[in-house]
């Protein structure tokens, strides 16, 4: 059946009446509830579609700004606050609405048709581009976007390596080498590592760095030193606590964020442990945290603040009908020294 022209909004209750279910079920669909039939969700969807459904309270005549969908599970945090900020510049210069959103139910990325349902009530609601930060993006969603022609750039992604996705990052793996690096013209030989998710792209690359840097100095990696866990203050506390109470510690530890470094100091606090003179600590973002602390944060710096503009640079010239030159954009990082880092200690 094709869409018919119409001069009136449709509204959620037309497409309720063409589909004969209730209002209820159609909102449920949209919304990618999981207690609809298969068969009822795909028959709204199709009615949806048929009808021209827009979901939102504007008049169809009314003139509106296009919008940027921001996918993101965490705001309290400066490295998130960092990158929005620029997001939100750079599309209000761009004249386009931003919009948060949390990661969609597990229920929606694993169903073909709630992904679709979703999608669309993005759209619907006047979206023309998704911006994922440092979250999975679902491959049902993916699927769902690209067939309806929604261009999805990713930051810092998480679980995501299907090469339909453009991800912007920055140079990871020379950041963690720098990092690696700097501890070891200090004369360090047990450095530590402490990274994110191990389904983190970004902290792979950094700990890629990082072991390239110890293979550079003929220093092999010992396991005991190596820890995988979240980008987060208790991951850095719990494993550095473990770390620094080992029978022979480590004298320097990479850490993979700023916020993993600040766990690590607080337990070298806890336990009496000096920085630098017992132990360096090196972060990674430069977030303004790192000028917070006691001592001051050595941090890989990241240009936080560039990613978020090309981010949005990047989905809405795609939403243009441009092609990026990559699939992926990285971005050159640096190391800034502060007092969290010095001479390993005299044996």
């Amino acid at each position: 059946m094709s869409r018919q022209p119409r001069t009136e909004r449709v509204t959620l209750a037309d497409v309720a009446l063409r589909a004969g279910v209730s209002p209820a079920t159609v909102s449920k669909v949209l919304n990618g509830r999981s207690d609809v039939a298969a068969r009822t969700r795909e028959h709204v969807l199709d009615v949806v579609t048929e009808t021209g459904y827009r979901s939102t309270t504007l008049r169809d005549d009314r003139p509106r700004k296009p919008a940027l969908v921001v996918v993101l599970d965490f705001v309290a945090s400066p490295y998130a606050g960092s990158v929005l900020q620029e997001i939100l510049a750079a599309a209000t210069e761009a004249a386009t609405e931003l919009v948060l959103r949390l990661p969609p139910d597990p229920s929606i990325g694993a169903s073909a048709e709630a992904a679709r349902a979703w999608i669309a009530e993005l759209q619907g609601s006047g979206a023309v581009g998704i911006i994922e930060l440092a979250v999975a993006v679902p491959d049902a969603v993916l699927t769902a976007a690209n067939d309806r022609e929604l261009p999805i750039v990713t930051i810092d992604p998480i679980g995501t390596a299907d090469s339909r996705v453009v991800t912007i990052g920055s140079t990871n793996w020379a950041g963690g080498r720098s990092a690696a690096d700097h501890l070891i013209r200090f004369g360090h030989r047990r450095i530590a590592w402490i990274g994110g998710p191990p389904n983190s792209a970004p902290s792979a690359e950094r700990f890629h760095g990082y072991l390239a840097a110890l293979d550079a100095a003929d220093l092999p990696p010992e396991p005991a030193l190596i820890r995988h866990d979240a980008f987060t203050v208790e991951a850095g506390l719990r494993h550095g606590h473990d770390l620094l109470s080992l029978a022979t510690p480590p004298s320097a530890v990479v850490a993979g964020n700023d916020e993993i470094a600040i766990g690590v100091l607080t337990a070298a606090k806890d336990l009496g442990v000096d920085v630098p003179g017992r132990l360096s600590v090196t972060g990674y973002d430069d977030t303004p945290q790192t000028e917070w602390t006691t001592p001051g944060i050595t941090s890989v710096r990241q240009p936080l603040a560039g990613m978020g503009r090309m981010a949005v640079e990047t989905v809405l010239a795609m939403a243009r009908g441009s092609r990026p030159a990559s699939r992926h954009l990285q971005l050159a990082t640096a190391l800034t020294v502060r007092d969290s880092t010095g001479p390993a200690p005299a044996v």
